[in-house]
């Protein structure tokens, strides 16, 4: 299917890897322009050169922290007049909620809360005016399902969506939508490093915790970055213009809920 992105521009947080990187390869296969942000340098670089290798389209690094004013001044500087923004960002380490300070609380929501809504607040005028806009924020599947010791996460995270799902009802009219993803176990760097946490960096727990997710989906696996990346082409083309203020649950099925 032709997603109608031939010549777009997009600005992707959290781009250098994982699900991010996934996002960034799916829209330069389809004639996307990409401005990819991360805050590493070296693997930053690495993706942007994979990509250019395999697509014809202008790829634009920026080494920024999205989470300052300075990195989200850069990456606007590089990509002004983006047509999709992808808000993308890592979570906070699990724990219990009884040691977590007034500054934990704070920083998960300049995390994960802020710089998305502060990034579409910079943005969103301008697709509007133009007549095409999409954007899209992964959070996670604990959103719906939350975990405990990832409350700092939780928090933030829902915080987000309930924002974002508020204001696609106020764009679509103009052709710009706004929509979240909330995977689940995805095979990602991500990933991997939550669950070395939750084994306390012991290899043979992480060995054992790592099958016994997979066996407890419903899809007996983990999800691969390359399927979110699917997902989020989808809600970025033209034949997606109809849905908004969404959240579309990416868990092989491991929530248990009907709505």
């Amino acid at each position: 299917m032709d997603m109608g992105l031939q010549g777009r521009t997009a600005l992707l947080t959290g781009a250098s890897r994982g699900m991010g990187r996934a996002c960034a390869e799916a829209l330069a296969r389809e004639g996307v322009d990409l401005t990819l942000v991360a805050r590493g340098s070296g693997p930053l670089e690495e993706t942007a050169a994979a990509i250019r290798a395999v697509s014809g389209v202008r790829v634009t690094t920026v080494a920024a922290d999205i989470s300052t004013e300075a990195g989200r001044a850069a990456a606007l500087a590089a990509c002004p007049a983006p047509d999709i923004l992808l808000a993308n960002a890592g979570g906070m380490k699990p724990g219990d909620f009884r040691q977590w300070s007034r500054e934990d609380w704070i920083a998960a929501v300049d995390l994960m809360m802020l710089p998305p809504i502060l990034l579409t607040r910079a943005v969103v005028d301008g697709m509007m005016a133009r007549g095409f806009g999409r954007i899209v924020a992964i959070a996670a599947r604990t959103v719906k399902c939350p975990q405990p010791e990832l409350g700092l996460s939780n928090g933030a995270r829902s915080g987000l969506v309930g924002f974002l799902a508020g204001l696609g009802r106020q764009t679509v009219r103009h052709n710009v939508t706004i929509n979240t993803l909330l995977p689940g176990i995805i095979a990602s760097e991500a990933q991997r490093e939550h669950v070395d946490v939750l084994a306390q960096h012991d290899p043979q727990r992480f060995k054992e915790i790592w099958a016994a997710r997979a066996a407890e989906n419903p899809a007996g696996r983990y999800g691969r970055p390359e399927e979110i990346g699917a997902a989020f082409c989808f809600l970025c083309s033209a034949h997606a213009g109809f849905i908004t203020g969404q959240s579309l649950m990416i868990d092989g099925g491991s929530y248990p809920g009907t709505f």
